[in-house]
């Protein structure tokens, strides 16, 4: 197939995905998803095999194909919608509520694709507000819904509803989900008239975007030959508990096996972590290679071909029933990435950077009483690891995140809150001939009575450097000036002033004096 076809195709896919995120940003009702843009848009074909996706959050997309296979299983109508969120059969934690809606060809009277939408709401129910709690079981995070149709021939149902009685924030809900479904319509129309616009070839280009894509990870490993490499990863949680993370990773025949059997058990703790998201972050650095040596990737099924996850279910990194996962999406993922990129750097010493913060540092604060109850989320951004390409960005997402924060005047017009600092932390990125990004500051005082929680992890156990580099700092939390091990949850009188300090990054090559390049703070 020509080549320039195939790229154009392949644009116009994405174009489609990137315009159903951007009508969704502007009509949502929940900062959240109107400024800091924490969703994902992606299309799929009628056996449910992702296409394309636009450029937003990794952990989101990376677990959406076990989903949609699941709903294109089933009997659905012209009309329909579907929803889901429950971890255990392709979600990843309670908030993120994902909206699948079929595209039906008048002229066929079949499905021809699938018009997909995740956001993360503020709320969803479950013991704290944002439920986002430190959990010992998952039923204390909030509403677990089950692929369910929350449109049958274009009128709601009784979930949507029951939704918004579970919800401390329903208004805002009820905004959300209207403006997912309006960008799943919008992503719907445009497939239509994408295959309107190719009668005879559709299908043709789609298993070729698919093949070319399978390509581009053959052409990565396939060099490496016969390999094999392991890692061991440490993830912090509290101020004493460690679990252990393990990778047995070979490579043979330009196709790689990443085996995480052998982790710790599941835990009744925040960070169990499902199959859907192990996979979202095992794939992840692998894409970043394909970028950084061929200069882009088409990421959809096509590139999954390539790769095979090995987990243990009842496994902190294969949660099963009830094992609490509202973190794993946000935490676990993050230190998975990690993992994968230690064994990779003996295979590719050249391209892999020191450790990044990998943490998201998630705050929430609300309140459910009084006239105007809210919800506020926020991940803070940290230090990326220096590599040898240059020094690692300051004060940016990392890994499975790709999410704005939100603006000083859209969150003190919006919440009873105020904004008292946010700042680099000097000196918080490691040294190294190229030195680790640098972490933030950012201060938050409650101007009315709230419920608040944290959950971070790297707070004991330090990015590390890498090639002689030295570790970035670990993250410093305070409340009222006085230091705070997080997680913490708890109610707090107005007045109380919440600090959040992100790690800062790993340096990479031993620091040389004289020659040591300072971390990248345009980001």
């Amino acid at each position: 197939m020509q080549a320039y076809r195939l790229s154009l195709f392949r644009n116009r896919l994405e174009g489609i995905a990137e315009e159903m995120g951007r009508a969704l940003a502007r009509s949502a009702f929940s900062p959240n998803i109107r400024e800091r843009l924490d969703f994902s848009c992606a299309l799929f074909d009628r056996s449910a095999r992702l296409l394309a996706q636009a450029a937003h959050i990794p952990v989101h997309l990376g677990s959406l194909p076990d989903l949609v296979e699941e709903v294109a299983n089933r009997r659905t109508a012209p009309g329909d919608c579907w929803m889901a969120n429950s971890p255990y059969r392709g979600g990843t934690h309670l908030p993120d509520l994902t909206l699948l809606l079929p595209v039906h060809d008048q002229k066929e009277q079949r499905v021809v694709g699938w018009a997909v939408c995740r956001a993360h709401h503020a709320d969803v129910g479950g013991m704290t507000a944002g439920s986002m709690p430190d959990s010992r079981e998952v039923y204390q995070e909030g509403l677990i819904v089950p692929p369910s149709r929350l449109l049958r021939r274009g009128r709601r149902q009784a979930l949507w509803g029951l939704l918004l009685a579970n919800t401390r924030t329903p208004r805002e809900r009820d905004g959300d989900l209207r403006a997912q479904l309006g960008a799943c319509e919008l992503g719907a129309r445009r497939l239509l008239e994408l295959r309107a616009a190719e009668p005879d070839g559709f299908d043709g280009l789609c298993d070729a975007l698919l093949d070319h894509s399978e390509d581009q990870l053959e052409a990565l490993l396939t060099p490496l030959g016969s390999c094999r490499s392991e890692a061991r990863e440490l993830l912090d949680w509290g101020a004493d508990r460690d679990i252990a993370l393990h990778l047995a990773l070979s490579i043979e025949n330009g196709r790689a096996t990443l085996d995480f059997r052998g982790s710790d058990d599941a835990v009744a703790l925040p960070i169990n972590a499902t199959r859907a998201i192990t996979c979202a972050a095992a794939y992840f650095p692998f894409f970043c290679l394909v970028r950084n040596l061929q200069g882009r990737v088409t990421v959809n099924s096509g590139s999954l071909r390539r790769l095979s996850v090995l987990t243990r279910p009842g496994s902190l990194l294969h949660a099963t029933v009830p094992d609490p996962v509202c973190a794993g999406n946000v935490e676990t993922s993050q230190r998975i990435c990690d993992l994968v990129w230690s064994a990779l750097a003996p295979l590719w010493p050249e391209r892999v950077p020191a450790g990044s913060a990998t943490t998201m540092n998630n705050l929430t604060v609300g309140n459910s009483r009084g006239e105007r109850p809210f919800t506020y989320y926020e991940t803070c951004g940290g230090g990326h690891g220096g590599g040898p390409q240059g020094a690692g960005v300051s004060g940016q997402q990392v890994a499975m995140t790709n999410t704005r924060n939100t603006p000083a005047e859209t969150l003190e017009t919006y919440y009873p809150l105020r904004l008292w600092r946010y700042a680099l932390r000097p000196a918080s990125g490691g040294a190294g001939r190229c030195a680790g990004g640098e972490g933030v500051e950012r201060e938050l005082e409650l101007l009315a009575p709230a419920q608040v929680s944290l959950l971070a992890t790297r707070r004991r156990i330090a990015p590390a450097g890498r090639a002689g580099g030295e570790p970035g700092a670990c993250g410093a939390d305070r409340v009222d000036g006085r230091p705070q091990s997080a997680p913490w949850q708890g109610w707090m009188p107005a007045g109380t002033r919440l600090t959040v300090g992100t790690p800062g990054g790993g340096g990479w090559g031993k620091p040389e004096a004289g020659s040591r390049k300072e971390p990248d703070v345009s980001g």
